[in-house]
């Protein structure tokens, strides 16, 4: 229930209802390894979880249907990410499951092992070829093996070689002849590893429709793969290797691929693109990355405790502090009521529901949440699939008639797109100015722009005049560049200017100048008009001071001018006009 007290609403914990939750799951996995799916074309969607086991052993897909574990399938690598899509039209409508591991992603349709794609070998060092042609010859020892791939990796980088060069840069010495031997009759090749992948929609973008699998690699590239073929249908380069990846749009007509990349980049990928442009630049890197539906919005989530919202274009829209680092995150669309939220589980168990900025709810699992995903499970079509670091499984279920309100309304204004404008009605001189502008609208730009132009003209011609005059407070000379400023003090008929003169050069002291004041005699007296100024180091500020006696019986105001001359020029080196205030009259009498 939500209580208002001193103009804060407490956080409703009843907008999710607790389905099932099992302490002794033992899944351990990432919130890129769960997915959601008909798995049987009976509207009965079922849980799909990669279980990581200990990382070397017991690594497995996991099927749930409800509350019970029904299949369970013996995978060969360590999966880095699962997906569920179709394939093609074919009825029943059954969709196949995705698993990245390594160099591979595995096609499983009715649970059963379909096809495996290997991604594209890339293209061996001709150095590291040529040392390894030279060892399947025996014509080098171990010895000179690991010397020349250490020359190799000094001047191309350690990850321009081969993993069987990797391999034995890394082994003892003792090891070297016996692993030299059991891989130099080999082929030799060079394979990258999947680091991320997502889906694509093809054609359409109702459910259920075919989708495209985006495969992120190791190798700073993005492969779109066909969903029957399991062709390459598209490729494009990145500036370094992604670690996550989001989708929006079709193949077919377009399409916006965003990667967060190791680099602290977050890049864009079009279609026709063969080489992905920087979106925007993160101040850390990035735990997990959302497209909010709609507008396209990126919403990165930060390891400095923070979550970013940037525009499609790039532009940094907003930005919020979070109490804990962000352990798992995903979109949670509520299409019933138009609104997508933004699920944020936080180290300690936390787990917080953002509406833009604005927290909306918030509940608590036992343990850190290490893998979070949201969709339909069963026959419900709101849920929330939670599991934690401890291996425990929690599926919850959003309440038909819950609201998300924010948290506290006085905690941050509200921006300007969230307030209604007063639109007034429309007048006759409205709509006559209006009609106006539609029947002379090419005139009104000329004008528009014969003005500005002149505009132009008028402010290039004062600021040659001022150069050419020196009527400038700043040297525009790379010899002897010079600044000066100065200030006003008193009510009158007694002035005081202090003037602050400073050498913007790196190396070159200034010398032999001299400061001179001018003003009209019949409305000031300047005592001491001449100051002879030291030699001015650079980047130091120097402060001189000058008495002013206004002399009007009228008490008005006139300008005085601050030139700096060198001894020997006729024209000043810069100069300064100080418009002076007004004389106080009774000081006057």
């Amino acid at each position: 229930m939500e209580v208002l007290g001193g103009g804060i609403r407490t956080l409703s914990h009843q907008r999710w209802l607790d389905a099932f939750s099992d302490d002794r799951a033992n899944i351990y996995t990432f919130s890129s390894c769960v997915a959601l799916a008909d798995l049987s074309a009976d509207g009965d969607h079922r849980l799909v979880v990669a279980d990581l086991g200990t990382g070397s052993a017991d690594v497995k897909l996991k099927v749930y249907k409800g509350t019970c574990l029904v299949t369970e399938l013996t995978l060969l690598e360590v999966p880095n990410s699962v997906a569920a899509f179709y394939m093609d039209l074919s009825e029943p409508r059954v969709p196949a499951i995705a698993v990245a591991s390594g160099a591979s992603v595995y096609i499983y349709k009715n649970l059963k092992p379909y096809f495996r794609f290997t991604l594209p070998s890339l293209e061996v060092n001709p150095f590291e070829r040529d040392v390894w042609m030279e060892a399947r010859d025996k014509k080098m020892s171990a010895e000179a093996v690991h010397e020349m791939l250490q020359n190799v990796r000094q001047e191309a980088g350690f990850s321009s070689l081969s993993s069987r060069s990797q391999r034995l840069l890394a082994l003892d010495r003792s090891r070297w002849h016996d692993f030299v031997a059991q891989h130099r009759d080999a082929p030799l090749r060079k394979q990258t590893v999947v680091t991320c992948m997502t889906l694509l929609k093809k054609c359409a973008a109702e459910e259920p429709a075919v989708s495209c699998l985006v495969v992120g690699t190791e190798s700073a590239t993005i492969y779109i793969l066909d969903s029957e073929a399991f062709t390459v249908l598209h490729t494009a380069s990145l500036g370094a290797a992604p670690t996550h990846l989001q989708a929006s749009g079709l193949y077919d007509v377009q399409f916006r691929l965003v990667a967060a990349c190791r680099d602290g980049s977050l890049s864009l990928v079009r279609r026709g693109w063969g080489a992905a442009k920087v979106l925007a630049r993160l101040c850390a890197p990035c735990v997990a990355l959302e497209l909010r539906p709609g507008d396209a919005a990126v919403l990165p989530a930060l390891m400095t405790c923070a979550l970013h919202c940037y525009s499609k274009k790039g532009r940094k829209l907003w930005e919020v502090a979070l109490p804990a680092p962000v352990t798992a995150m995903v979109a949670v669309v509520l299409k019933h009521v138009a609104t997508t939220l933004l699920c944020v589980a936080l180290r300690g168990g936390a787990v917080h529901f953002y509406q833009d900025r604005q927290l909306v709810d918030s509940l608590t699992a036992p343990d850190t949440v290490s893998a979070v995903y949201f969709g339909r499970y069963g026959q419900e079509e709101h849920s929330l699939i939670l599991v934690t670091m401890g291996g425990a499984l929690l599926v919850k279920i959003l309440k038909r008639t819950a609201q998300f309100v924010a948290c506290d309304s006085s905690a941050a204004p509200l921006s300007a797109q969230q307030l209604n404008a007063v639109v007034p009605k429309k007048t006759k001189l409205f709509v006559e100015q209006a009609m106006r502008e539609r029947e002379c609208a090419a005139a009104m730009h000329q004008a528009f722009q014969q003005d500005l132009v002149a505009l132009r003209l008028e402010a290039a011609r004062a600021c040659v005049q001022a150069v050419q005059s020196c009527s400038n407070p700043v040297s525009g000379s790379s010899v002897e560049p010079l600044k000066i400023s100065a200030q006003v003090l008193g009510l009158g008929p007694m002035f005081k200017i202090l003037l602050t003169l400073q050498n913007m050069s790196e190396t070159t002291p200034s010398k032999n100048l001299s400061i001179v004041l001018h003003c009209d005699v019949k409305m000031y007296n300047i005592p001491e008009p001449y100051i002879q100024l030291p030699l001015l180091v650079p980047g130091l500020e120097y402060q001189f001071s000058a008495s002013v006696e206004c002399v009007s019986e009228a008490g008005l105001s006139d300008l005085v001018q601050v030139l700096v001359v060198r001894e020997g020029h006729v024209r000043p080196l810069l100069a300064a006009t100080i418009a002076m205030p007004a004389c106080d009259l009774l000081a006057l009498l």
